[in-house]
């Protein structure tokens, strides 16, 4: 159930308009509820008319009391309309008095049993919803204590729907972006523009704070954006203490831009909160010696293990870091994704935000990384996209987890339209470098080779992972790395995340990025092995699952037995 609460200044046209019957969808109007039980009701009159005038009449007897001792509000009717969803079944008139009762109870309006409540009437002309007007106005002529009425009446409304055994929606939890107006709705869909220009504006703000590693950086970046206006606000020492933007073309009567703040535009995107975030960013050494892209993976591929963990705060601050992860890549992906990554990031940008307080410092590997890959030529080969996009998919399925438990309703829906936009994106851009690599696919013994030490070390997907078409590319990359140097043991040990299998729809093709990744890393020397198989032996030992014996059939190659 959604309720929607808005206050006005004359009763009478409330009541006109509950009652007209010429509105599309008002049939039969008539009072399910009132504050007392015994309020006129018109549609039930013979004269509707006189019936009318009694019940504003006895709607507005305190407002007229109060107001002739000068304390009545300005603003005396209080509207609250209640809307079942579509799929509710038809509630009857006795139901919808009981949740208007509830309504005016838990907002402050008339609580139960206080005899200088205000006075209220619950009306209804459709089947699948109800309009309560009340006036502000107490028995007392004090005016109504209705703080935070909207929360206290949607709270309550989430009580209604268990208990009724209605659809249960989905509530936010006041740290969405603002939504676009029906004005600015409509003035985009005039210009020919799919999205609102608060929004456009949003997704610049986002992008250039992925790609700045200063505040001063930010606002050069949000200063070279095409079609965006900056105005930047000084102290008088010179330094930055907040910014406007506008799009071109935006205008208002008086054809000046409509400029809005950054809070404005998403309650993260103040200045202090992204210097916050600018300031929490690892500054990378130069020249750099391992590739960003690779760095970016890794540290997504440790986001999962931090919403394991009890520390919300470093949890909250890697899921605002990962969204700076998805805003900046439409930037690097070739033109065919970037649309789906766009959406992506969009969708994201909701499951960015809770009531939880980010601590940045946590995130500082990631943020880093992101912000090199931006100075850095988009790579040619998309191996290195689809390397991230399969760590990608794997933080959203754990952020939707992670959200769930903390009940932020809004944001697991965004991470599971995350989630669809990501898969297509990886589908797209895997499909060319998965295929070059199985096309490498060594000889059988080596294969044969591969596939026993999956069955070892990686027992619990051994099938699913040998079952995969992708096989044949981490056939590949694990003989590529063993003649690089590198034991492919190891790797796949360092590969095997269990979470991260149990997660992933195709196994094989995460154990292929992850290989593929760590064989790029400098091959140990026999000292270094040396001490790691001492450092090993000196760990307590670990039970572990026994490996089930592979059926004989089983020790064919992938392509036999799909064949």
């Amino acid at each position: 159930m959604i309720a929607k609460i808005t206050g006005g200044r004359d009763t009478a046209n409330l009541i006109r308009y509950l009652y007209d019957t010429t509105k599309k969808g008002h049939t039969d109007p008539h009072l399910v509820a009132s504050w007392d039980g015994f309020a006129p009701d018109p549609g039930r009159a013979d004269d509707f008319d006189a019936t009318k005038r009694a019940l504003v009449a006895d709607l507005d007897l305190h407002v007229k009391q109060a107001a002739r001792l000068d304390r009545a509000p300005e603003k005396h009717v209080w509207h609250c309309s209640i809307r079942a969803a579509e799929t509710d079944r038809h509630l009857s008139d006795d139901d919808w008095a009981d949740i208007a009762r509830r309504v005016v109870a838990a907002t402050g309006i008339a609580p139960d049993g206080d005899p200088d409540g205000c006075r209220w009437v619950a009306v209804r002309h459709a089947d699948d919803h109800i309009h309560i007007a009340a006036t502000k106005v107490r028995a007392d002529l004090r005016t109504a204590r209705h703080w935070n009425d909207y929360l206290t009446a949607d709270r309550e409304l989430v009580a209604v729907e268990k208990e009724y055994g209605l659809f249960q929606v989905v509530r936010g939890d006041r740290t969405a972006a603002k939504r676009p107006t029906r004005a600015e709705q409509e003035k985009a869909k005039r210009a020919g523009q799919a999205r609102t220009a608060r929004e456009r504006l949003r997704t610049a703000v986002r992008t250039a704070v992925a790609a700045a590693t200063s505040t001063e950086e930010f606002v050069s970046f949000l200063q070279a954006t095409d079609g965006v206006l900056v105005d930047v606000k000084h102290f008088p020492s010179g330094d930055v203490r907040g910014y406007t933007v506008a799009l071109e073309g935006d205008v208002n009567g008086k054809q000046e831009p409509i400029w809005h703040s950054g809070s404005a535009l998403a309650p993260d995107l103040s200045l202090p909160k992204i210097r916050q975030r600018l300031d929490a960013t690892e500054r990378q050494p130069s020249p750099r010696r391992t590739n960003p892209w690779h760095q970016a993976t890794a540290a997504a591929e440790r986001i999962p293990h931090h919403f394991d963990r009890e520390d919300d705060g470093a949890a909250q601050a890697h899921l605002a870091a990962f969204g700076e992860a998805l805003d900046v890549l439409p930037l690097l992906a070739p033109q065919g994704v970037q649309p789906q990554l766009r959406q992506a990031a969009e969708a994201f940008e909701r499951a960015t935000r809770s009531h939880i307080q980010a601590d940045h410092q946590h995130a500082r590997a990631l943020r880093g990384a992101v912000r090199a890959m931006v100075r850095e030529p988009a790579p040619r080969d998309g191996a290195l996209l689809a390397m991230l996009l399969d760590a990608a998919l794997l933080v959203v399925m754990a952020a939707a987890r992670w959200h769930q438990r903390h009940q932020h309703d809004q944001q697991v829906v965004a991470a599971h339209q995350t989630l669809l936009h990501l898969q297509a994106a990886y589908k797209q851009t895997a499909a060319a470098p998965l295929t070059a690599r199985a096309q490498r696919r060594p000889p059988q013994r080596v294969v044969e080779r591969h596939i026993l030490l999956i069955r070892q070390h990686v027992p619990e997907h051994a099938e699913q992972v040998l079952d995969d078409p992708a096989f044949d590319a981490l056939a590949a990359v694990l003989t590529d790395a063993e003649e690089a140097g590198h034991d492919p043991k190891e790797l796949l040990q360092l590969a095997a995340d269990q979470r991260a299998l149990d997660d992933a729809r195709h196994p094989a093709r995460v154990l292929t990025w992850r290989v593929e990744r760590l064989s790029t890393r400098p091959v140990p020397s026999d000292r270094a092995r040396t001490a790691q198989a001492r450092n090993a032996a000196q760990r307590p030992s670990m039970p572990t699952r026994p490996t089930p014996a592979a059926p004989a059939t089983q020790a064919q190659p992938p392509q036999a037995r799909r064949r």
